[in-house]
């Protein structure tokens, strides 16, 4: 090895190959770390995921140019010499031997891609310093797998391979991503003077960085003329064409390439989509794995996220709130029968800029999927009450009478799944306002949403058979947690998120039908296999009930809390929510076509930072009410979202099994005696009634879970 590299070449590899046993030795080469792309139902990306910003391209993609100046710079010999290139490596190893270290690199592109191979199978920062290490050992095991890479594959391949695997600086790993990222083009469209940038940029990217400074641009500029020199000395280009291209300016274009949920346009559909992969054992067996696969595995992920919807939920909120409020206003639209997530946004931008107001979580979905806790739901929750009754056999006008305040009448009136006895009979539920009393039926107290009643009708249904109707129909609280099974229950005491209220409206609106939340459609593997995921559903509900809980739930806009807000000139259905103190507002309703959610708290702390004496929007609000800003954004996003599709009527309601009353009827009408001679007047039993809410209690209860009961708005009282 210590003969000259010129003249006793061939003796001196035959003396090296036979006394280091260089012999080819099969290099493992895992498969490079891909970029993997999220589209939405029109096949177009909105995020993306990468450990390295790479997209591997054929050699034919690839300008001549640039092939030819990363040869010239790096392997002028690469198409003429085997795996070891003996002008290059013998002199390099005798000068390195003889200067007592590594001086001279020598090695050919065959050489550089097999370190390049090494340190991306790296797995930890011991064996990517082993694959870097200057040291004869490394260098000779190098040359082994060069060898055979040879025999492996032909030149052009080596070069492709090569080509991709190369790191160029700025973050861009492989020709194409550097193609892009400094110069905002494909690697098929690059010019002369962008060529020898790039050759320029792989022999010490961390030096030669454009994105770091102004010196560094300058270092990868001077580089940059040194390969045009070296072309035109190799008689590439000409000296002409080298000295025109050494005129041009650099040409860094500093082009973004995002990744990750941040800088996606759709940040909270992303990090739902992003959840889904980590959280599923289908798409890897430890999450670990499963994030590799996602950061380096090169997916096509195909959504569910519609952008017509997306954009209809951006748009109504932003009407009604700014990203700079606190309060954050949320919302969530889910297709029913199926649980395909159509839309997901929030008022305030997702981000971790403390400055800027930004979200550092998933605030429309929950804890599993990016989320949090999520906010007390209110009297959205009496829905399930509702629907509970009807599975029971309550009939349309049915109902109580009912007071301006309720009382359980003995610990026994509620029990729990496991039989426990969880009423309280000294605590008072109160409805909103004054007044209140008289017969609510069924229709009347959900359209008023009628705390007393709601309490009454829990008690006759039963509380367990009321959350078992909830969690049937998908109700779940947003840190996972199984629902409280407390007295209020019914007043909407657990916390959740916009994507699971939403589709347990959903399965009222496809009659029954429950289908989990679902945001992934299709995956697309690297080499082209193709995987398609179907909704996940099951019948949970009697199809009839559905139907009369969509009759009834339909009078909330014409005749109920929300029948000043407008409508969106279709069949819609829904519940307002306004939570005990005024801590989070709520609206939740559908279509058949289409369901959504939308929430309003503060994240800061919903018990310390209430809705009261609030400006959103910058609009003043004494209380926030479900009908204030909730109501108005899901009518004006659910009209936009669904404009242009035909419109899908409710089935009527069985008016045979549900119409009338059964054995709870309003007392019939008792006429009075008339004064001064009058015609006298008719009492029904009392008025409609108010709507219910806050509980004057407050926080002063013995247990914050009994103390929070909900209700709704006065129906007719302006709220601004």
């Amino acid at each position: 090895m210590a003969l000259p590299a010129v003249g006793g070449a061939g003796i001196a590899v035959k003396s090296a190959t036979e006394d280091l046993r260089l012999q080819p030795e099969e290099l493992e080469e895992p498969p490079l770390p891909q970029v993997t792309e999220i589209l939405d139902v029109n096949g177009k990306k909105f995020a993306q995921f990468y450990y390295e910003n790479r997209e591997s391209v054929s050699l034919d993609q690839v300008a001549p140019i640039m092939q030819q100046a990363i040869i010239a710079i790096e392997d002028f010999r690469f198409y003429e010499h085997g795996a070891i290139d003996l002008e290059g490596t013998l002199r390099a190893l005798v000068k390195n031997l003889t200067s007592g270290g590594i001086t001279e690199g020598g090695s050919s592109i065959t050489q550089q891609y097999v370190k390049q191979v090494l340190v991306n199978a790296a797995e930890n920062k011991e064996d990517q310093d082993a694959a870097v290490e200057a040291s004869l050992t490394r260098k000779l095991n190098e040359l082994r797998h060069a060898m055979a890479i040879e025999q492996k594959y032909t030149k052009d391949q080596i070069l492709e391979r090569y080509l991709n695997i190369a790191y160029f600086g700025a973050g861009a790993h492989g020709i194409q991503a550097a193609s892009k990222r400094f110069f905002d083009k494909p690697a098929s469209k690059l010019e002369l003077h962008e060529a020898a940038t790039l050759a320029a940029a792989v022999q010490n990217p961390s030096s030669t960085d454009p994105n770091v400074s102004k010196a560094q641009r300058k270092r990868l500029q001077d580089r940059r003329n040194l390969v045009l020199d070296r072309m035109a000395e190799l008689k590439k280009i000409s000296k002409e064409e080298a000295e025109a291209a050494k005129k041009r300016k650099l040409g860094w274009k500093d082009t973004e390439m995002p990744g990750g949920c941040e800088q996606s346009k759709y940040a909270y559909f992303c990090m739902y989509t992003r959840y889904e992969i980590l959280n599923n054992r289908q798409f890897g067996k430890t999450p670990e794995e499963r994030e590799r696969r996602l950061v380096r595995g090169g997916l096509t992920i195909k959504t569910t996220l519609d952008p017509k919807m997306q954009k209809a939920a951006e748009k109504a909120i932003r009407k009604y709130a700014y990203p700079s409020d606190k309060p954050v206003v949320s919302e969530a639209m889910i297709v029913p029968g199926t649980g395909e997530i159509r839309a997901m946004a929030a008022s305030r931008t997702y981000g971790n800029k403390g400055k800027k107001n930004e979200m550092g979580y998933n605030v429309v979905a929950d804890e599993a999927h990016g989320g949090a806790i999520g906010f007390q739901t209110g009297s959205t929750a009496k829905v399930y009450t509702l629907v509970a009754a009807l599975e029971k056999g309550m009939k349309l006008s049915d109902g109580f009478s009912s007071g301006n305040v309720y009382y359980a009448p003995s610990a026994s009136a509620f029990r729990d799944c496991k039989n426990n006895l969880v009423g309280i009979p000294g605590h008072p539920v109160r409805n909103s306002s004054e007044g209140g009393g008289g017969f609510q039926n069924l229709q009347t107290g959900t359209w008023n949403s009628v705390n007393t009643f709601f309490m009454q009708l829990q008690q006759r249904v039963g509380l367990c058979d009321t959350v078992k109707t909830a969690e049937k129909l998908g109700m779940k609280r947003a840190n996972g947690e199984k629902l409280e099974q407390v007295e209020t229950f019914t007043l909407g005491v657990n916390e959740s998120d916009p994507v699971t209220v939403a589709n347990s409206y959903a399965t009222i609106a496809a009659r029954g039908k429950y289908c989990e939340p679902m945001a992934i459609t299709e995956i697309r593997e690297r080499d082209g296999k193709t995987k398609t995921y179907k909704p996940k559903c099951k019948e949970v509900l009697d199809p009839e009930v559905a139907d009369a809980a969509n009759h009834i739930l339909s009078g909330v806009f014409t005749k109920g809390t929300m029948r000043d807000k407008g409508n969106i000139g279709r069949d819609a259905a829904g519940k307002t929510g306004t939570t005990d103190d005024y801590t989070a507002a709520w609206f939740a309703g559908y279509t058949p076509d289409l369901a959504a959610a939308v929430s309003i708290g503060d994240t800061r702390g919903a018990f310390t930072h209430d809705l009261t004496n609030v400006t959103i929007g910058g609009t003043s609000y004494t209380h926030m009410y479900g009908s204030s800003i909730a109501g108005p954004v899901w009518v004006e996003s659910m009209r936009a979202a669904l404009a242009g599709t035909r419109a899908t009527s409710f089935v009527p309601v069985n008016m045979a099994r549900f119409g009338g009353c059964a054995s709870s009827c309003a007392p019939k009408p008792v006429k009075k005696e008339p004064r001064n001679g009058g015609d006298g007047d008719i009492d029904t039993g009392g008025g409609d009634g108010d709507g219910g809410d806050a509980d004057s209690q407050g926080e002063n209860g013995a247990d914050r879970r009994f103390d929070r009961n909900f209700g709704d708005e006065r129906p007719i009282t302006p709220v601004e």
